[in-house]
């Protein structure tokens, strides 16, 4: 079994794009929730509350031939992949193309405006829109194969389409893939691209926040005065890598990847069991030669609805006790589906790095149903930790676990 790196992150979110904007926005308590004016159309969605990449383009240097098969998830897919290259020193490395360099990532749809465009059809008749394109534009593994044919990569094409999941299962199947000797090289993440349909899939489970008129106060994970969950948009990529070979070219080691679990609960198809959740953060800590008291941060998945904040924090109680921190930066940059697991292992990681980790801003009083944990909430924690855990549960039953040791 060989150990796996990660020497180079690449971000996009609804608060920037590198650690120190992201990071002053946490210091600042300060979250990107908006009030989405287009949204007023839609009569029977009740919340009207986002959190959007405003101003995101592709970059210039991108060709019209590149931009043909990305729709706007791919696009923030291969440009989180693009940084996170450049930021490992391997963007336009001959690697690339070898056949030792793969990818796993995913997005819970592909770009919705082109699933419209096939809707229209099928409502219509017509199909004015459509192009030997769309389908590539909205297939579900449309991030993985964007990015692999942007940068010309020949290893493992591995799909993620696991609504929240996909960036975690992203990032913890690279893990696998350089652990069990079949590539050198991976990128793993997610991404997702903001939707309306996407709010809605949520707002008929009575599910989404509808403070519409006070955006910053929502959304609230844990809290007893939580009403439900913020879309976000974003992408993260991780470059992973084997270890002897990211230290014979003297790359930077931000952090160790150690443990990666996943399961299903098995029960039902959007009502989350604290039992499996509990599991596979066992299963985690299993694969990583870990005990529990060895993780001195849980990042939660935080979503600040009330089954999913209740079952997530008395599994991680059950098994960590009370004495564990745990915060969720969904209450900055709300649900990024698709790209949440990606992003928020990317800020477990700096925020190890730097050792100072960052409150659950909105949390004022914890729901009494919550698990007895050690919830950080006011100006955050100075902590100075060798492994931090994050974890990510989505629809379908599908829960991971993820174990990161501090890079050295």
């Amino acid at each position: 079994m060989r150990r796996v790196v990660v020497t180079g992150m690449g971000a996009l979110s609804a608060l920037g794009s590198d650690w120190l904007a992201i990071e002053a926005a946490f210091r600042r308590r300060q979250n990107a929730v908006r009030r989405m004016a287009a949204w007023e159309t839609y009569k029977d969605l009740n919340t009207r509350l986002a959190s959007p990449i405003e101003g995101f383009e592709p970059p210039a240097h991108w060709s019209r031939k590149q931009l043909r098969s990305m729709g706007r998830v791919s696009q923030l897919a291969v440009r989180a992949a693009e940084l996170a290259l450049t930021d490992a020193g391997l963007l336009g490395d001959p690697l690339l193309q070898s056949g030792n360099v793969g990818v796993a990532c995913g997005s819970s749809v592909g770009s919705t405006a082109d699933i419209s465009d096939f809707a229209q059809m099928l409502l219509t008749g017509n199909s004015p829109r459509l192009n030997a394109n769309s389908y590539v534009r909205m297939m579900p593994h449309t991030t993985g194969a964007n990015v692999g044919i942007f940068f010309g990569l020949k290893g493992r094409l591995i799909s993620t389409s696991t609504a929240c999941t996909s960036g975690s299962q992203g990032v913890g199947f690279a893990f696998e893939a350089i652990k069990h000797g079949h590539q050198t090289v991976m990128l793993g993440g997610g991404a997702e691209e903001l939707c309306p349909s996407e709010a809605m899939a949520f707002d008929v489970l009575y599910a989404t926040s509808r403070r519409n008129d006070d955006p910053g106060s929502t959304p609230r994970p844990y809290d007893r005065d939580r009403d439900g969950l913020v879309i976000g948009e974003g992408a993260g990529m991780l470059v992973l890598e084997e270890y002897e070979h990211a230290r014979a070219r003297g790359a930077r080691v931000y952090a160790e990847v150690v443990g990666y679990a996943t399961n299903s609960d098995g029960a039902h198809v959007t009502r989350p069991e604290e039992e499996t959740m509990r599991v596979v953060m066992e299963l985690a800590l299993k694969c990583a030669g870990l005990k529990p008291a060895a993780i001195g941060f849980v990042n939660g998945h935080g979503t600040a609805t009330e089954q999913g904040d209740i079952a997530e924090t008395r599994a991680t109680s059950a098994l960590f006790g009370p004495r564990i921190p745990l915060s969720s930066q969904k209450s900055y940059v709300g649900h990024t589906l698709g790209a949440c697991g990606a992003l928020e292992s990317i800020f477990s990681i700096e925020m190890m790095r730097h050792g100072w980790f960052a409150p659950t801003i909105n949390l004022e009083n914890v729901d009494p149903r919550c698990g007895e944990l050690d919830y950080i909430v006011g100006d955050g924690r100075r902590l100075e930790v060798e492994f931090v855990m994050n974890n990510n549960f989505a629809f379908g039953g599908v829960n991971t676990s993820l174990v990161f040791r501090r890079g050295r």
